[in-house]
């Protein structure tokens, strides 16, 4: 008995604060332009299968690199490599890697922005 009880009581209780939540939050100004979602400056009254700029991608995905790779140097500093031949040579190959990578995307054209 002392279960059900109980468990009316918590039921009684969740619907009450279900039903005011509710009532609390109703919305009375609702607008097309505040019910549309903002998604990065893009407007979504538009077709959502508008074409993207491969070039602006192409730049994200450089800046990622070298951002990723600064994350990887900085911290050999500060870590147990207390050789500094092993800090400089470690950090060479890394720097090595990199230059390489932007010489190619630079052969290529990836970091022309207009053709």
């Amino acid at each position: 008995m002392k279960i059900s009880m109980t468990s009316l009581i918590m039921v009684t209780i969740i619907l009450m604060i279900l039903t005011l939540t509710i009532l609390i939050s109703k919305k009375s100004n609702m607008s097309r332009e505040k019910n549309s979602p903002f998604e990065c400056g893009f407007s979504c009254m538009s077709s959502a299968r508008s074409p993207f700029s491969l070039h602006f991608f192409m730049i994200g995905i450089l800046f990622l690199i070298f951002d990723i790779e600064i994350s990887i140097i900085l911290p050999m500093t500060n870590t147990s490599m207390t050789n500094m031949q092993e800090w400089l040579m470690s950090s060479m190959i890394t720097m090595t890697i990199l230059i390489l990578g932007l010489m190619n995307e630079w052969k290529n054209g990836m970091l022309e922005w207009s053709k």
